[in-house]
């Protein structure tokens, strides 16, 4: 799965989450807010994977680049 695609699911589970745990709050559910925040956490994971993609790719098209560059 490419960075950007990353980012929009765990942008998602996010703010899925939150939505979850303010239900939770509203309805004195504490298993609901317990899932809101676990998946809220695997969309900040998602996004955090996202941006390393991101970084990789960024400095190997450097490299690549540079190394284009001294032939």
């Amino acid at each position: 799965m490419g960075s950007t695609m990353d980012k929009v699911k765990g942008k998602a589970n996010e703010l899925a989450g939150k939505g979850k745990q303010g239900l939770g709050e509203a309805t004195g559910s504490d298993k609901l807010q317990g899932e809101g925040a676990m998946q809220e956490a695997k969309g900040h994971g998602q996004q955090a994977l996202g941006d390393a993609k991101e970084a990789v790719k960024n400095t190997a098209d450097k490299v690549a680049g540079a190394a284009h560059k001294n032939l």
